[in-house]
């Protein structure tokens, strides 16, 4: 148990710090990312379900990335009282740079199992959850 902690911990400290290199912090690369999949603005009512959070929690990640200049808020038209969050052109340019900089963090990780069972490896992980 303490192993496969330790695992993650290390696993995700290596994320962050790929995506400090870029700018971005998980939640902020995983808001962009899901703005980039979707293609078209989102509500923050979806983007909270897309996160699996809480509104609440999205409408503060939304402001945290609006001053970064990485989303716009924008008025809904099929309903005035709804918001939009929408990607700009930095915000398009710093979700790519984090997902090469998460790449490579899977590249090394799949590096370093080179040698294990990867069908055990996904059971036994698979059955934890």
């Amino acid at each position: 148990m303490h192993s496969l902690w330790g695992a993650a911990h290390a696993l995700e400290k290596r994320f962050e710090d790929a995506l400090g290199k870029v700018g971005l912090s998980s939640p902020k690369f995983s808001a962009l990312t899901h703005l980039a999949q979707a293609g078209e603005p989102l509500s923050l009512s979806q983007c909270a379900e897309r996160m699996t959070c809480v509104r609440s929690n999205i409408t503060q990640l939304m402001d945290r990335l609006e001053a970064d200049g990485l989303v716009q808020r924008l008025e809904d038209p099929a309903d005035r009282r709804a918001v939009r969050a929408a990607l700009t052109s930095l915000g398009v340019q710093r979700q790519a740079a984090g997902a090469q900089e998460v790449e490579k963090v899977q590249k090394e990780f799949a590096k370093m199992l080179s040698g294990i069972d990867q069908a055990a490896l996904k059971r036994a992980l698979e059955a934890i959850k």
